[in-house]
């Protein structure tokens, strides 16, 4: 008597030795693995998020008051859901903002008269329900409130800042402002790494934006 078996291609009589392959085990994920599915998320999903931040730079203008060049800038874009989020849940941001001023030459190198950094830090009390504001350039003290919109203007916000005094200035000479915008890395406490595995993500840098301009 032959019978077929769904293991071999051949039927095989029942006086036939048998020789059945044994059926595999279980696969389980290796190393190799992980490799790849770490590589896969590199490739797409994280140049997918990073190229959802697009903060940017606007609203440039430059003044003068009591022998002072001034500046006033805003950067938009920053405040994305998942920074938001952070920061409702505690997080401290702080937005770093650079300016340059140079004069400009034109047989030698620009003269470079200003190179300034301020920062806006804020954090929010969730038991206090409230926001708490420093900005490094203007406030002796924090500014403290409740109004999202206002925290959010605070920070995104730069007024009638001093770039230098307009004595060091020359009538009739060209001048260069530069300026850009950056969220540094948010600090996670440990027990929120697990909520927020791509937090550095977050980090935005604008590009520089310029200002030519004759005093």
């Amino acid at each position: 008597m032959r019978i077929f078996s769904p293991e071999l291609s051949r039927p095989i009589a029942l006086s036939d030795p048998l020789s059945l392959r044994p059926r595999s085990k279980p696969r389980f994920a290796t190393f190799q693995d992980w490799l790849w599915t770490l590589v896969f998320v590199a490739v797409t999903i994280i140049p997918a998020a990073a190229g959802a931040q697009e903060a940017r730079l606007k609203n440039i203008t430059i003044s003068s008051e009591n022998e002072k060049l001034l500046v006033s800038l805003e950067v938009e874009g920053a405040f994305t859901q998942d920074v938001m989020e952070a920061i409702l849940k505690g997080v401290p941001a702080d937005f770093s903002f650079l300016i340059k001023l140079d004069r400009s030459r034109s047989w030698w190198a620009d003269e470079e008269l200003a190179d300034i950094e301020v920062t806006h830090t804020i954090k929010y009390n969730n038991l206090k329900k409230e926001f708490t504001v420093y900005r490094s350039w203007v406030d002796a003290k924090p500014i403290i409130t409740q109004s999202l919109a206002e925290a959010q203007s605070l920070m995104s916000r730069i007024e009638g800042l001093a770039v230098i005094d307009i004595r060091q200035m020359q009538k009739d000479r060209q001048y260069h402002l530069q300026a850009k915008a950056e969220l540094r890395e948010m600090t996670l406490p440990f027990y929120l790494h697990y909520v927020f595995y791509f937090v550095s993500l977050w980090d935005f840098e604008t590009d520089w934006h310029s200002v030519v301009f004759v005093y």
